[in-house]
């Protein structure tokens, strides 16, 4: 089912006899979700957008590629870069801003700028007795009771279908560089990683790259500004090891590829994500199968893990805190949640969707 208005979308929800499947744009297909296929593609559209108040709102099958042209066009940007799961999931078809939000997909930025929940200013979905919602409005200022903007946000289609997003934009970004630091190991780049943030000079993407032994940091900002600042950083990380600069394109394009996470594109194994304490990573690591491979975003805070097939990275977390999602195997998907947050979620469900009919068997 491809519904082209909210209302059809209600409808079909109302009218449905079994579990749905709820889909953007098929770029993100992870779980064991079941049912039938509810697309939301055929929702499209950018409602509105205000270059002056900052604030754009597009309906939930609009293409992000669509957003981001028309963005670009006022020199403005989405602050969360949103993830591309094409190249590391083997999938196609075009990523939709709902998807986005339905995932919380956020890039390497997010250490920066926050997550797509924290741009998110507005949402219209369909609940799981087929009946319109309403949440947050069309500015950032505004005042709705309960937060269910940020509930939203990655639920992964289990509480509503989206219809509608709203979000907070940023201008655009007039100079980019980054500095590459050369022939680490993870407790030295984790080390580096945490230095460099807890510096003044706005570091906007922090990864590990280990297979390059390359760690590397991330300016943006005026030029004048980013100049000064990668000055600075290189004084600050003297010693750390050998250094080169990146500028332009050729910075953006290794941020590209490392908020889409290309160098795991077509490997074989499964695939994992894991949040952790950045300071924790060089640990969690430790007790991770030392076959595996993997690269650290977000300062070291989270872990992209491809390991054989079957392996269960639960157990390797330990005493730490944190989660791990399987993106492709056959583990379950989401990390079991505690005992009173479980509680939380199934309460939740069964007030947004007494039915059960979304996404059944994704959760768990």
């Amino acid at each position: 089912m491809t519904p082209d208005s909210e209302a059809a979308l209600a409808e079909a929800v109302a009218g449905a006899t079994g579990p749905l499947r709820i889909q953007g744009g098929g770029t993100r297909p992870i779980g064991q979700a079941k049912g039938e296929v509810l697309s939301t593609a055929g929702l499209t559209g950018i409602e509105l957008y205000e270059p002056g108040a900052l604030t754009l709102v597009a309906k939930a099958g609009t293409p992000v590629a669509e957003i981001e042209a028309a963005l670009a066009q006022e020199n403005q940007r989405l602050p969360f870069e949103p993830m591309d799961h094409r190249a590391l999931l083997g999938t196609t078809g075009e990523p939709t801003i709902g998807g986005g939000v339905a995932t919380n997909a956020s890039g390497p930025r997010r250490i920066q700028a926050g997550a797509c929940r924290d741009s998110l200013i507005g949402v219209r979905y369909v609940d799981g007795q087929g009946t319109v919602i309403k949440n947050g409005g069309r500015v950032m200022k505004n005042v709705t009771g309960y937060d269910l903007v940020k509930l939203m946000a990655g639920s992964h289609g289990t509480l509503g279908v989206l219809s509608e997003v709203g979000f907070k934009v940023l201008p655009g970004i007039e100079a980019t560089a980054t500095l590459v630091v050369h022939g680490l190991d993870a407790a030295r780049a984790v080390a580096a990683m945490s230095k460099a943030l807890g510096s003044p000079y706005e570091i906007s993407g922090a990864a590990y790259l280990p297979e390059a032994t390359k760690t590397v940091l991330r300016l943006e900002g005026f030029e004048a500004s980013v100049t000064y600042r990668l000055k600075a950083l290189r004084a600050l990380l003297d010693g750390f090891g050998d250094m080169e600069e990146l500028h332009g394109e050729a910075s953006r394009d290794l941020w590209a590829a490392t908020r889409d996470v290309t160098h795991f594109a077509g490997v074989a194994g499964d695939l994992w994500r894991i949040s952790v304490k950045p300071s924790d990573a060089p640990e969690v690591l430790k007790f991770l199968p030392s076959d595996m491979r993997y690269s650290l975003d977000w300062g070291g805070g989270l872990i992209w893990a491809v390991v054989s097939e079957g392996a269960d990275l639960r157990g390797g977390l330990g005493k730490f805190s944190g989660h791990a999602t399987c993106l492709r195997g056959a583990a379950r998907t989401f990390h079991p949640e505690p005992a009173a947050l479980a509680a939380i979620s199934q309460g939740l469900r069964a007030q947004f969707d007494p039915r059960r009919i979304f996404n059944t068997g994704l959760m768990g």
